[in-house]
């Protein structure tokens, strides 16, 4: 009773085989049918006597020529075959005289026959479907070597009913591994003589070693999983080395029925030795690397009758499993396999245009182009029928793939039709993803882009009705967008929520209707629609970052968003300049400074956290967007360039500002780290111009010196306010100058001076850098005792300290000494400025004296003040007692 139930189920396999047989027959006899009616169609058609004759008595009929029509060349009527017209008569003589009764009247010459065209023969009727199929099974059964093709299904059948029979009743008494060896040694038998026999009887060859390869298949797959004699590895192994060896016979030997049958023994060997305990992951890495046989074959040979059992085979058995087996935590075992064999049957179609001839490549493998999208979204929409939100992703990236295939196919002529079909493809399921992914009111977002083709539309067109109902239409889907505001903290992914999404296709469409505009003289109109998108752009994102972001990482968020922001705005502005989109990556670079502060504030230093990871990716897109920017050359540009170079020295003091607190460092060593940055940077900016210039090379040459303007009047405040801060060296002591603190600030004025002495200082500097320097020098000077006073002489750093005569004495001496150097140095130096210098700082210390430190004559300090002025104003009158004479006039020269 179960060898006639595997009888049954033999027959019933074979039936899809027979189907896919005949249905490779039918088209070969269509074939040779349109071969036939083409020769019909070229042979010279004999002419019946009898209608010779009647043409011959018919009367000659006019041909119509052909006439000027407005119809269509395929609605005019056919009409004979154009004859040449006829010569004119020549000019005829004047008419003679009427001739004598007796003479006989000339006989009338009739105008010859026009021939006519032979009628075609009648096109012969086609056999019906039916008729087709009945025909290609009995020529199955007729032709080649058929006992051979029967015999060799009948043997797989029979060989793997008898090892589970016997296995079942437990008769055999010799070990299964012996058993399992004289089966393949027999398998291996029959496949040499099968090769041995390859030019003689090759029908006959190609049977027995397909047969043979099949019976090694099941013996593997049966010691593997029924015996469990194999380990995974090996029996995968065994198997991929069998399908490998079935495809270099087959191809070697351009044997398509040898394919066949080997791949059929191997599709059907699961189903014989099945227990029934569900080993889904043997199943389908056995049907792998069988399929993986069949993509082999078919990069070598077009064997669509092949690809089709392979595909039927696959999903048929594949989705059986699903509907009685599957179950959800299955999922990631099963889903590999699904996407392994997608993978294999989008790519046999490409792989079967490519074998055909060059003027036969768009002929389209329908079955598989279209069937293998459908039944294995199918397949998948099973599997996340809990899972919309994933299961549109799933369509989202059919599209994308079936886009990329139909975007490389197109440029190719041969392949237009295969390109268009994935083309459809392509939109169609783009279009599924959508109800998939979104709520109905994310759902009304995406009309937004019909509004963005109506305004296209309209444009092209030169009307202005569907340019205005775009305009409602997004403004409508907008509001409703807005008036669905209840659900939108029911959202539970980031960006994949149907708010995102609609925020997202509010933009897009936006952006569209801009990019319409732009390409056509309207630009103001451009300029609303590209604003509109950016609104909803920056404030779908935003929204999204705060609601699903802690604070900490919302800010890192932000810098990326506006990073990715300024990068597309560039890129867009590279291909299609418009002011605005520079504009908008000038601002999303200049975002970085506030956002840098409240990283700060966030994570008390910018690069903590995700912080280093979000400037990181801000540098990159940055430098490209500088990069796509400077095809421009204009002022956006070098405005965005100009404040790049300001912000990573901000960053930088940000983060030692922060590393010098954090590692406990002194005050004057925060402050040095605080100021290297820009002392780096102005120093670049004097001696290396070249760094700073790239990207934009000589473009930004004109920003020289407004940068440099900033980068010295940013050390100049900076250096102004060092002078209020203690400026503690700890752990090292003290030293005039050589603190870190006093050396930052002497370093600044130093670059000061240089640049203020150099060609790149602006004009207005250059008549009052002599003065200035002198003030600066003339504060640094102060500050440095007012520090020692504070270091060695244990005063409080802050207002108080002024009403101690330690400090008032320190700064009498200090400023009569400089009073004295100036006094002297004019007078010998003949420079009557600068003893005037001299002589009004003495003043102002002689004031000093009588206001300030006479309050202090009680102690030593003060009467050390009183007595080293007096003796610096003696040495003064002692070496330049008078000022330097004035310059003589030219009156006085002459």
């Amino acid at each position: 009773m179960e060898a006639l139930i595997a009888l049954v189920v033999l027959v019933l396999l074979a039936i899809p085989l027979l189907l896919v047989v005949a249905l490779v027959m039918i088209a070969g006899l269509r074939r040779r049918v349109a071969a036939l009616e083409g020769a019909l169609a070229t042979m010279p058609a004999a002419r019946p006597p009898a209608a010779a004759t009647a043409t011959e008595a018919a009367p000659a009929r006019p041909v119509a020529t052909p006439s000027a029509s407005a119809d269509p060349p395929f609605l005019r009527p056919v009409a004979a075959t154009p004859q040449p017209p006829p010569a004119p008569p020549a000019p005829q003589p004047p008419a003679p005289e009427a001739p004598p009764a007796d003479t006989p009247a000339p006989r009338a010459v009739t105008p010859p026959p026009v021939p006519v065209a032979p009628p075609l023969p009648a096109e012969p009727a086609l056999p019906n479907f039916i008729e087709r199929g009945i025909g290609a099974v009995k020529r199955w059964f007729t032709e080649g070597n058929v006992p051979v093709k029967i015999g060799m299904l009948v043997l797989l059948a029979g060989v793997a009913a008898l090892l589970k029979y016997v296995s079942d009743q437990g008769w055999l008494v010799l070990p299964i591994e012996l058993r399992l060896a004289g089966v393949t040694v027999g398998a291996l038998a029959l496949l040499a003589f099968g090769w041995h026999q390859r030019e003689r009887r090759r029908l006959f060859a190609l049977a027995l070693q397909g047969g043979a390869i099949g019976v090694l298949l099941l013996t593997i797959f049966a010691a593997f999983k029924r015996f469990e004699l194999l380990n995974p590895g090996f029996a995968f192994a065994s198997s991929i080395a069998l399908v490998a060896g079935l495809c270099v016979l087959a191809v070697v030997q351009n044997s398509r029925t040898l394919a066949v049958l080997g791949i059929l023994a191997g599709f059907m060997a699961p189903l014989w030795l099945s227990t029934g305990r569900g080993n889904h992951v043997g199943l389908f890495s056995y049907y792998a690397v069988l399929n993986a046989g069949v993509f082999a074959i078919a990069w070598f040979r077009p064997w669509r009758a092949l690809n089709l059992l392979g595909f039927a085979f696959t999903f048929g058995i594949g989705t059986f499993w699903g509907v009685l087996q599957y179950a959800p935590d299955k999922f990631s075992s099963t889903e590999p396999f699904l996407l392994l064999f997608f993978a294999f049957y989008l790519l046999i179609p490409l792989l079967y245009a490519r074998r055909q001839p060059a003027g036969r490549r768009d002929l389209v493998d329908g079955s598989l182009v279209f069937g293998t999208p459908l039944v294995a979204f199918s397949l998948q929409a099973g599997m996340l029928h809990e899972a919309p939100m994933t299961l549109a992703l799933c369509a989202l990236g059919l599209a994308a793939v079936y886009a990329v295939l139909a975007w490389a196919l197109i440029r190719r002529a041969s392949y237009t039709v295969l390109a268009q079909s994935h083309a459809v493809l392509a939109v169609g399921f783009a279009t599924l993803a959508v109800p998939l992914a979104l709520s109905a009111r994310a759902t009304g977002a995406v009309f937004a882009l019909e509004g963005a083709g109506l305004a296209w539309l309209g444009l092209r067109q030169k009307r202005w009705l569907p340019q205005v109902s775009g305009a409602l239409l997004q403004i409508g889907a907008a509001f409703a967008f807005v008036a669905g505001g209840d659900h939108w903290h029911e959202d539970l992914r980031f960006l994949i929520n149907p708010t995102a999404i609609g925020a997202l296709l509010l933009a897009l469409a936006g952006f569209a209707s801009a990019w319409s505009y732009q390409r056509r003289p309207r630009h103001e109109i451009a300029l609303v629609y590209y604003l509109w998108g950016l609104l909803w752009w920056l404030g779908g994102l935003v929204h999204e970052i705060t609601r699903f972001f802690p604070y900490r990482i919302e800010v890192d968020a932000l810098l990326v968003l506006a990073a990715v922001t300024a990068w597309l705005a560039a890129e867009v502005q590279r291909r299609q300049p418009a002011r605005a989109l520079g504009v908008t990556a000038l601002a999303m670079l200049a975002l970085g400074f506030p956002l840098a502060l409240m990283q700060s504030d966030a994570h008390q230093q910018p690069f903590a956290g995700y912080g280093a990871l979000a400037w990181a990716v801000f540098a990159v897109l940055g430098v490209r967007t500088l990069l796509c920017l400077r095809q421009g050359g204009d002022s956006v540009a070098r405005i965005a360039q100009f404040l790049w170079w300001l912000l990573w020295p901000s960053l930088l003091s940000l983060l030692a500002l922060w590393g010098g607190g954090e590692a406990g460092l002194a005050q004057g060593w925060t402050t040095l780290l605080v100021t290297l940055p820009w002392l780096l940077m102005a120093s670049l900016s004097l001696w290396r111009w070249n760094t700073l210039r790239w990207p934009l090379g000589e473009a930004f040459d004109p920003m020289r010196t407004p940068l440099q303007c900033v980068l010295f009047g940013l050390l100049s405040i900076g250096w102004l306010l060092g002078q209020l801060l203690p400026g503690d060296a700890s752990p090292l002591l003290w030293l005039p100058v050589l603190n870190p603190a006093e050396l930052g600030q002497w370093l600044s004025l130093l670059l000061l001076a240089r640049w203020l002495y150099s060609d790149q200082a602006p004009k207005a500097l250059l008549g009052i850098r002599m003065p200035l320097l002198s003030l600066a020098t003339f504060v640094a000077l102060t500050s440095v005792v007012l520090h020692g006073v504070h270091q060695w002489g244990g005063l409080s750093w802050n207002a108080s300290m002024m009403r101690f005569s330690l400090a008032q004495t320190s700064l009498t001496v200090l400023w009569s000494v400089l009073g004295v150097i100036a006094w002297v140095w004019g007078s010998r130096r003949g420079q009557r400025v600068l003893w005037m210098v001299g002589a009004v700082l003495m003043g102002v210390v002689l004031a000093k004296l009588v206001i300030v430190d006479r309050q202090h004559l009680g102690n030593l300090l003060g009467i050390a003040s009183f007595i080293a002025y007096g003796l610096l104003c003696t040495v003064v009158g002692y070496l330049a007692p008078a000022p330097p004479s004035a310059a003589p006039t030219v009156e006085e020269k002459q």
